[in-house]
């Protein structure tokens, strides 16, 4: 069995008993509870102070949940929702263009799959949910750089490593890239990633009107498009599923 880390575990319990509770902690009631020394649980107060997960009371010095915990927690939860609001419209949308899709979103410096629908025939497919995808080559990820300031800084700022001889590494052409993405509404990714598979992406958005991930289908270039370019049929059917999950989402209309 793999060892664990103590003061991640201590730190773990500590926030727990925080959540716990219906008031503040001061420091001799934290380490009575966990029967820590106050030393040690002063400490790991301090360091979960610092990243944001507790807050401290100027006045008693006792502590409670800090304000980053609810900001993990929402991105938890819009996660969550955004998934089970986009089930029945990818399905949806793997029926009416016959390819596999996808539901993207940011996650460090890349684009993580978080549902994906296989192609509707009878070929041998692999499950890429959890799989890590490159932001500035593959229409998932260009989409989120486009519409999110947090993933164009990491694809700005990242190495655009170059996949195949179509990928895009220059900075002033990707940021054309970009420009383009969001005065159309979506995404491509012909050859950029992968030989042979074309990809069309476009953006979710939340009730805020923020974008919260990216929904879209890859196949065989022969299949998505037609004389070089992506078919506006497929196009647009990512566009309507993408309305539909931003609808569902309280986006309203785009």
């Amino acid at each position: 069995m793999a060892r664990t880390i103590q003061s991640l575990e201590r730190a773990a319990a500590m926030l727990r008993l925080l959540a716990g509770g219906e008031r503040r902690l001061g420091l001799s009631e934290v380490s009575d509870a966990l029967g820590l020394a106050k030393g040690t649980a002063h400490g790991i107060l301090r360091t979960l102070q610092q990243e944001g997960f507790v807050e401290q009371d100027p006045a008693s010095g006792r502590y409670q949940l800090g304000a980053e915990l609810l900001r993990l927690g929402n991105s938890y939860l819009d996660v969550h929702e955004l998934r089970a609001r986009a089930l029945v419209w990818t399905d949806d949308l793997a029926r009416s263009s016959g390819e596999s899709v996808y539901l993207g979103v940011l996650h460090q410096q890349g684009v993580l799959i978080v549902h994906h629908v296989f192609r509707p025939d009878d070929s041998r497919q692999v499950l890429e949910v959890g799989a890590m995808h490159p932001l500035h080559s593959t229409a998932l990820g260009k989409v989120l750089a486009a519409y999110d300031p947090v993933a164009h800084s990491e694809a700005a700022e990242g190495d655009r490593k170059a996949f195949t001889g179509r990928t895009v590494t220059d900075l002033t052409a990707f940021e054309g890239v970009l420009d383009l993405t969001r005065a159309r509404g979506w995404a491509a990714d012909v050859e950029e990633t992968w030989d042979g598979v074309a990809s069309v992406a476009a953006p979710i958005h939340n009730r805020r009107r923020m974008p919260v991930g990216a929904v879209g289908i890859t196949g065989a270039v022969e299949r998505v498009c037609q004389d070089g370019e992506l078919r506006p049929q497929v196009v647009a059917a990512v566009r309507d599923c993408a309305r539909a999950v931003s609808r569902d989402l309280g986006a309203g209309r785009f």
